[in-house]
């Protein structure tokens, strides 16, 4: 049985979307098996993965969510449940990366407890800080940086506007010059007649 969504115009794209979501999440549900697995250094660098693949599948999420709104209405309840389907799997996935990226013993094994007395814990929690520390600042910097990229390009479209403004004016003025002439020569003529 072929799927309703092929006929109809806007959904190709949709239909693309939808596969290639399936793929993400059956690979998203497989980094997400392999975490439980790990601990220490592997399991970090495997939920980093996760985090990444849960990002891709939260921007296709994000394009059909888009992509629905061209699906004609007649088909758009059945596109709906899955889309509401695909979010809870996604949300599920989530709550699942989350509760693993938690467990502070198999993330960091058997050196990690609530010890702040031994130097070895004592100095890699201040590297820790430090680290979190060096990552607001960068942030900090990056939110600046988007801040003023977008004051560039408000004051950019400004600009356009103001040239489209001025170009609209030299054109009227153009015109009007062009007419002047004509009544000069017009004038010029008539004076000649009478001379």
């Amino acid at each position: 049985m072929s799927n309703p969504l092929d006929t109809d115009a806007g959904s190709e794209l949709f239909s693309s979307y939808e596969a290639e979501l399936k793929l993400v999440q059956a690979d998203l549900n497989q980094k997400l098996d392999q975490i439980s697995e790990l601990s220490g250094e592997p399991r970090k660098s495997a939920i980093r993965l996760a985090e990444r693949t849960l990002d891709e599948a939260n921007e296709l999420i994000g394009q059909m969510r888009i992509e629905k709104q061209n699906i004609p209405s007649a088909t758009r309840s059945k596109v709906n449940q899955r889309f509401r389907n695909f979010e809870s799997d996604i949300d599920g996935q989530k709550r699942k990366l989350k509760t693993l990226s938690d467990d502070r013993k198999a993330l960091f094994g058997n050196r990690y407890s609530d010890n702040p007395d031994a130097d070895q814990q004592l100095e890699q929690r201040q590297q820790l800080l430090s680290g979190t520390d060096r990552l607001d600042r960068s942030s900090q910097r990056l939110r600046e940086s988007q801040r003023i990229a977008n004051e560039t390009e408000g004051i950019g479209r400004d600009t356009l506007a103001d040239l489209q403004l001025q170009r609209e004016t030299i054109q009227h003025t153009r015109m009007n010059l062009l007419e002047s002439e004509g009544y000069v020569d017009k004038s010029v003529k008539t004076l000649r007649g009478m001379a």
